[in-house]
């Protein structure tokens, strides 16, 4: 596939107290995407205090020294643009869009959370968003078909005392055992401007945007020194761990998953190709093998990219009324080996690579998006510029690239599987 050459400018430069800022200048209409990635997310918690960066997500809403509760959210909004915040294992999120004539009130905004929110974290505010965590993860995890998933795949595929053994939202009774001190200690250690990079993405200059960032964040002291051990990578697992389920889903299911390299190891884009090859849409491996031969409703296969250490590659299929799991787990292995013995064909191959580009470029036309990326790709690889060159790479990987990453990662003898099956209704 012939490579396409992006060159989405990047001015990449540091504070003094080590904020890195980039800014990307884009003067086709009047907005400017303002977005900070802090380098915190679940997998910096420790065993009995779980949860904690997600709360902050909620916290982060709730009033600073000089912003009311949920006036942070008002005003951005007031001023005609969208906010919002996003936790994951590796890291967390804060992100608007604004017109440009209101920069400077997202940037007022978004310093004065950093550099002051522990004067708006009470007891009173720390118990309201506990409980509305709670509600969330009812909804989300607890009451929702197939809710659990994850939360039974990273037991299977990671040791509980690993930075991925448990989920984003974390445990309720270690939100309800953590005191104010905990609390504040976690956001003390992990919520500094040198742990965070500011992206600034649209109607504005490489100039404007640094003395902006300098004139809001600067004046913000560095963190303290924080520990953090090293992950090596886990090795593929072994004996096909299994668990299976009995819940109020509508169908029964089958999900597998797999240990696979991290973030910034090349097979990892090789991987995504692969799981794109065999379950990402209507001409997919697994669509043919499971929907079309009437065993499955429905069925995808997908990379996680995660950063300490270990990915995950996960598949799953839902059976059709009448056929048992077994058998459908049977016959996704049976595509699924077929995949990695031989590879993808040429017109697999091509049209994996054009699904990955179509995606590629309509995510990064949006400059909220675009901004989200390139700070992803700062905190997570320390190269914001290979926004311009994952195109490239990802087009220049042959077919023979990708079954040889399929051969070593995705052997049917290196998954888990996770079992649903459907609760009799008495």
């Amino acid at each position: 596939m012939e490579a396409v050459t992006l060159s989405y400018p990047i001015h990449d430069s540091r504070l003094h107290n080590g904020l890195r800022v980039i800014v990307s200048p884009d003067h086709s209409s009047p907005v400017v995407a303002v977005n900070l990635w802090y380098d915190v997310g679940s997998g910096d918690e420790v065993a009995g205090r779980t949860g904690f960066a997600h709360l902050f997500e909620h916290l982060m809403f709730q009033g600073s020294r000089n912003v009311a509760s949920g006036d942070h959210l008002g005003q951005i909004q007031a001023a005609g643009g969208s906010v919002n915040g996003t936790t994951s294992f590796d890291r967390t999120n804060y992100f608007e869009a604004v017109p440009v004539g209101a920069l400077r009130l997202a940037l007022w905004l978004e310093a004065d959370r950093l550099g002051t929110l522990l004067d708006a974290v009470d007891q009173d505010n720390l118990n309201n968003q506990r409980e509305v965590v709670k509600e969330e993860k009812r909804q989300r995890y607890d009451n929702v078909p197939y809710g659990d998933v994850f939360e039974h795949l990273v037991t299977l595929a990671f040791p509980a005392d690993h930075p991925y053994g448990h989920l984003t939202i974390g445990s309720m009774a270690d939100l309800d055992a953590a005191s104010l001190d905990d609390v504040r200690g976690f956001f003390t250690t992990h919520y500094s401007p040198d742990r965070a990079v500011l992206t600034l993405v649209g109607d504005i200059s490489a100039e404007d945007g640094l003395a902006l960032a300098s004139e809001y964040f600067d004046h913000i002291p560095t963190g303290q020194p924080r520990e953090r051990a090293e992950v090596a990578p886990l090795a593929p697992l072994v004996d096909v761990p299994r668990k299976e389920v009995v819940a109020a889903v509508p169908r029964d299911a089958v999900y597998l998953c797999w240990r696979v390299p991290a973030v910034g190891d090349p097979a990892l884009e090789a991987l995504t190709l692969a799981t794109s090859v065999l379950g990402d849409g209507l001409t997919s491996r697994l669509h043919e093998a499971l929907v079309r031969s009437e065993l499955a409703e429905s069925s995808a296969a997908f990379v996680m990219p995660l950063v300490r250490g270990t990915s995950l590659a996960v598949a799953y299929a839902r059976c059709r009324d009448g056929v048992d799991p077994t058998a459908l787990e049977a016959a996704l292995v049976s595509a699924w080996d077929a995949f990695t013995a031989d590879g993808p064909t040429d017109a697999e191959h091509q049209r994996a690579q054009v699904q990955f580009s179509r995606e590629w470029l309509s995510d990064l036309a949006d400059v909220q998006q675009r901004a989200d990326t390139i700070g992803q790709l700062t905190t997570q690889r320390n190269d914001p510029d290979f926004i311009n060159r994952r195109l490239a790479l990802v087009s220049a990987l042959t077919a023979d690239d990708v079954a040889k990453a399929g051969r070593r990662w995705l052997p049917s003898s290196s998954r888990a599987v996770l079992v649903y099956r459907a609760l009799e209704e008495s």
